[in-house]
């Protein structure tokens, strides 16, 4: 196997710190400490109740927030130990990486953003996600949030977008203009391989597609099934599928691996302040990953997002979150504390939209009901 990409590591010596100075643990390291507290907020258990695609209504065996964040930490773990990068900013990155999403998946994401468009504001669950592990987790005495490492505030921000100069207020302190770290840039390709894969899975589940609809669409999933038809010629259709779906996931997977690599060397990066200030991240698929994950995108807009199933459930969520967020709005007296004492030092659409991010979908609408009868 070719040379590890070690000399790009993000060398924790290196680490801008926490804004609150702690002193050193005994036996983890700063990264694993974040990791640590990132696993143990309510935010991260929350996931377990928000929808990735499907909601559990159909099945039990659906993927959740949870289920996925773990497959996607999976992922950029294994290939960031392949690269010779560090493991642990990598795991903290990837487990942080959707505590900010609110109910109802990307539906969900959607309404709130329209409703603060209308204020001249947007609703954007990775600048969500900061703002809870810098503010609204409340666990330590001795500062707000949860005082982590400023590669792992500024990776919840920056793991799937560059910041731009003379942008937010609020973010100019990440670094904009800068790439992040490499161990950051895994996190959305390894997000991209664990939600399409999944979804295909979930979406058979459900019985939207078929392993043979998929093939006939998907390149990249036919080659896999043709020679796992072949070598288990009596197993059951649904296994079959599993086994070619697997050998997609590890030739992604790889993908992943070989196309980080082969752009690292031709862009000749010495360390991690190089990776930093090139004109573009490093962490790629090859092209032929890259063509891979365009169709897969492309199949399962058509076959399962835009299913007629799904849109339904989609508009139906986003109208009772709308009706929900105007609610709060018309009459903050009615949030609970302490989003009530916080609307009167904050804009009522700001803490209304918070206080509806932080809800799992049962209590969302266990709320609604409540409201609305």
């Amino acid at each position: 196997m070719a040379a590890d990409l070690r000399h790009l590591r993000f060398p924790l010596s290196a680490s801008r710190g926490r804004r609150y100075p702690e002193p050193d643990h005994p036996y983890r390291n700063a990264f694993q400490r974040d990791r640590d507290r990132i696993i143990h907020t309510r935010a991260f258990r929350r996931l377990e109740n928000k929808t990735q695609v499907f909601t559990p209504g159909l099945s039990d065996h659906f993927r959740n927030r949870l289920t996925h964040t773990i497959e996607v930490a999976q992922i950029a773990r294994t290939v960031a130990g392949v690269l010779g990068l560090d493991e642990d900013l990598t795991e903290s990155l990837a487990l942080a990486h959707d505590i900010g999403h609110p109910p109802f998946a990307h539906a969900g994401e959607e309404a709130l953003d329209r409703c603060m468009r209308s204020f001249g504001e947007r609703f954007d669950h990775n600048l969500h996600a900061l703002r809870i592990v810098e503010s609204f987790e409340r666990r330590y005495a001795a500062f707000p949030g949860l005082n982590l490492t400023f590669e792992v505030r500024e990776g919840i921000v920056k793991h799937s977008r560059d910041l731009e100069p003379g942008g937010a207020a609020e973010l100019a302190e990440y670094l904009p203009g800068l790439r992040p770290p490499l161990e950051a840039q895994l996190i959305d390709p390894a997000d991209e391989i664990a939600y399409n894969t999944a979804d295909l899975d979930d979406a058979c589940g459900a019985g939207l597609i078929e392993t043979g609809e998929i093939a006939g669409a998907v390149d990249c999933f036919a080659r896999f099934l043709r020679p796992a038809r072949a070598r288990y010629p009596e197993a059951d259709e649904r296994v079959v599928f599993h086994e070619a779906l697997r050998a997609l996931f590890d030739w992604l997977v790889s993908s992943l691996i070989e196309g980080t690599r082969a752009r690292a060397e031709e862009a000749g990066a010495a360390d991690h302040e190089e990776v930093r200030r090139h004109p573009r991240r490093l962490a790629s698929f090859t092209e032929e990953g890259r063509e891979a994950i365009r169709a897969l995108k492309a199949f399962l807009k058509e076959r399962v997002y835009d299913s007629p199933e799904l849109i339904a459930e989609r508009q139906r969520s986003q109208q009772m979150i709308r009706r929900l967020f105007d609610y709060y709005l018309h009459d903050t007296n009615r949030l609970p504390e302490p989003y009530r004492s916080q609307a009167a030092r904050q804009p009522p659409q700001r803490v209304a939209c918070d206080y509806i991010a932080g809800m799992t979908d049962p209590f969302f609408k266990r709320t609604y009901r409540t409201v609305f009868g």
